[in-house]
């Protein structure tokens, strides 16, 4: 999409004023082998039922699957990119794991707004990711967002 095309909160982000209880977005990303080495790679998390395929298949998910944190860094996305968008603050989250995500699974990671706090500026979200509509990963995640000026 051109700069010119771009939606001014895509750019920006939203500031605080602009949100609302109820305000929800989501992005999603098809997790590919490369995904879980090059995360392993940078995490330092080399356990084997990430990486090892007969490893893996001795456990009980029977295959390898993606790092946990790997889903939850989808979520940091929204937040950075989308809602509320650059300028956040990512100050905490709570983690939930449901179920495993494996290659070729496709995560979507939706962040909604529960609750404004305008005396700190922050905001709480629930967060979820799914695979095929089922929770592999839900929480609640608190933002420090911008105010106009």
């Amino acid at each position: 999409m051109s700069e010119a095309g771009r939606n001014f909160s895509e750019c920006y982000g939203y500031k605080f004023e602009d949100l609302h209880v109820g305000m929800s977005t989501s992005l999603g990303h098809t997790v590919t082998d490369a995904d879980i080495l090059m995360f392993a790679g940078i995490s330092g998390d080399t356990n084997p039922v990430h990486l090892d395929d007969e490893f893996a298949q001795s456990t009980m998910f029977g295959a390898r699957i993606a790092h946990g944190m790997l889903s939850a860094s989808f979520i940091s996305a929204v937040f950075g990119t989308k809602l509320p968008g650059p300028g956040c603050i990512y100050l905490a989250q709570s983690l939930k794991f449901k179920a495993p995500v494996k290659v070729g699974d496709t995560v979507v990671a939706r962040v909604t707004v529960l609750e404004l706090i305008p005396e700190k500026r922050r905001v709480l979200f629930d967060t979820v990711c799914t695979v095929a509509g089922k929770p592999v990963l839900e929480g609640q995640a608190e933002l420090l967002v911008p105010a106009r000026r």
